[in-house]
């Protein structure tokens, strides 16, 4: 969720992204505290370049969330739908390192032409785009797809159309048969989007699964997710939820039209439902097909010591900053972090260095002090509350004892990878006098059952990704109260609303300076820490493993360090089986 814009705007963001890439540096320790994983390489390509043709396998143990492009909003399957399967209108450039921050025309003609002082945004669609089917793909069908995603049904996707586009009050989508005047389409190669206040950023925003296309003649509702239609170099040949998918070349897809996807495989096989631990070991060994294999979660903390001191496995694992904040989110709507002050002291009671224990260790994890990434703030943003790394438990109980409850309990939901975690936190937090009742739920229902606000627990481990290099792409989807829905709520977990924190919110996002608006949403950053809606807990990198036949693999910024599934293929594509 990564990444034009005026000239100001383009300044800060290439100043964040330079900042950024010094954490990347030979430097064991960068100057905002983030540690380098010994020895593993980061900006670089591994393998070389992939030659044209065979099967790459994915490795998962999970299913995707969502692939329905109004609903994709979940890292890393924004990065397999959006390179794979639909193009954007624009995208971000398929390099390593800082360059990947880059956007690029996709659909598009160009970046897109604003007026009206940033209020109006103006694209055409390049011509000889078509569908899977060799239909032609029509400024309309992306005009339709920005519309579903405000449809009741379709939950869980990128809330930025509802956030930014003029006269949306009370719209439930287009099923009903209404559209959007805000939205207009005066041909099928023009789009023109209306905005309730100026967005510089909306070349970034428009990199979004939101704003793909999808025909009106081939909608299915919710039944969608299963058979996005292809606009993408692929299309789906199977799915079998939970276990398989099997991507073929799209041969409607016009190579010259897509100047950043290569298509190097001709097919691509995802399998699910295997164990971590059993992925990162048919890697290391990386026999028969699995040598043409990448892994598509996190290589498990348990597997790093057996990478890290083999050279020959560790040169084929990318460890790139994700660029996230990774936070135990409060419940602030009901139960026992209604009180600011039981909040408070969980920033006391939390052991940080556990969690980084537990998430693999100091090469792949840094302590979070504050809510927003190091990419956002430059690394020079002092903390808020001065916590030991392993806590403060007789701090914690102090403030407990002042709210009236020296003794707590709390439910806790986290994704099954997330089980040793939460078992640390359970472990540091009843030093405090917290008891923790874990629920442990599958990944691919994970954000749906944390998302619905009438069950959800009293605390989530999760976090948050910029979608591209602003505050406003964190903070407000992360504690604007006005951002909460009944189902399929993403973002505020912690269920926070807070008007002085709204309005202020607002006043940020009508800046037209952007190293005033950097600034300004630091200073409301260690204002909403105060509040303690969540505490944070870790800056990631994101360790995944490739096998030896594996070529173009790289850790893209864009996607929280995810590989770029655009350029990504194979050495010798005969090697590879499937």
């Amino acid at each position: 969720m990564t990444k034009r814009i005026s000239v100001a705007l383009a300044i800060g963001i290439t100043t964040s992204l330079a900042l950024a890439a010094t954490s990347c540096s030979a430097d064991t320790k960068s100057r905002d505290g983030e540690h380098k994983a010994p020895g593993v390489a980061t900006g670089t390509v591994i393998g070389g370049t992939p030659e044209r043709g065979g099967t790459l396998t994915v490795l998962s143990n999970q299913d995707f969330d969502h692939l329905d492009p109004a609903r994709n909003w979940v890292m890393p399957t924004m990065d397999f739908g959006t390179r794979l399967l639909y193009r954007t209108l624009t995208t971000f450039q398929a390099a390593p390192g800082t360059a990947g921050g880059t956007i690029v025309p996709d659909l598009a003609t160009d970046l897109g032409r604003s007026s009206e002082y940033g209020r109006v945004w103006t694209f055409t669609l390049k011509p000889g785009l078509t569908y899977e089917d060799g239909t032609p793909i029509r400024a309309q069908d992306v005009k339709y797809n920005v519309e579903r995603s405000f449809s009741p049904d379709l939950t869980g996707g990128p809330d930025y159309a509802r956030q930014y586009l003029a006269d949306t009050d009370g719209y439930t989508g287009p099923l009903t048969g209404k559209e959007l005047d805000s939205i207009r389409t005066p041909d099928d190669r023009t789009i023109v989007f209306h905005l309730k206040r100026p967005v510089a950023e909306f070349s970034y925003t428009v990199t979004l699964p939101t704003f793909s296309p999808v025909p009106k003649a081939r909608e299915t509702g919710v039944r969608y997710d299963l058979r996005p239609f292809s606009s993408g170099p692929y299309k789906i040949e199977s799915y079998k939820r939970g276990k398989e998918m099997v991507l073929v070349r799209n041969a409607r897809w016009s190579p010259g039209t897509d100047q950043v996807r290569k298509a190097y495989p001709d097919r691509i096989v995802v399998t699910m439902g295997l164990q971590g631990g059993q992925i990162d070991d048919r890697l290391i060994a990386s026999s028969g097909a699995d040598a043409s294999a990448v892994e598509w979660a996190n290589l498990s903390a348990a597997s790093v010591a057996k990478v890290l001191p083999n050279r020959s496995v560790r040169e084929r694992l990318s460890a790139e900053p994700t660029g996230c904040t990774d936070m135990l989110y409060l419940n602030t709507a009901r139960g026992p972090f209604t009180d600011p002050t039981v909040r408070e002291a969980m920033q006391y009671a939390v052991d940080r260095s556990a969690q980084v224990t537990a998430d693999g260790g100091p090469a792949l994890n840094d302590i979070a002090t504050h809510y927003l990434p190091p990419l956002l703030t430059g690394g020079f943003v002092a903390p808020v509350y001065n916590v030991p790394p392993s806590g403060d438990p007789a701090r914690a109980k102090e403030l407990l004892a002042k709210a009236g409850k020296p003794s707590l309990d709390a439910t806790l939901t986290v994704a099954t990878g997330d089980k040793t975690r939460a078992e640390a936190l359970q472990a540091s937090l009843s030093k405090a006098g917290v008891k923790v009742r874990i629920d442990v739920v599958d990944p691919s229902v994970f954000y749906d059952t944390v998302g619905d606000t009438a069950h959800a627990p009293d605390m989530t481990l999760s976090g948050w990704c910029p979608d591209y290099p602003s505050g406003s792409t964190f903070l407000p989807f992360v504690f604007d109260g006005r951002t909460i829905k009944a189902k399929g709520n993403q973002g505020n977990f912690s269920q926070f609303r807070d008007s002085a924190v709204e309005q202020r919110m607002d006043q940020i996002a009508a800046m037209s300076n952007a190293n005033q608006t950097k600034v300004a949403w630091i200073g409301l950053d260690a204002t909403i820490m105060h509040k303690s809606p969540a505490v944070p807990l870790l800056w990631q990198r994101k360790p995944l493993l490739v096998g030896t036949n594996v070529a173009g693999a790289f850790g893209h910024s864009a996607w929280t360090g995810q590989f770029d599934f655009a350029v990504i293929g194979l050495k010798d594509p005969a090697k590879s089986q499937g």
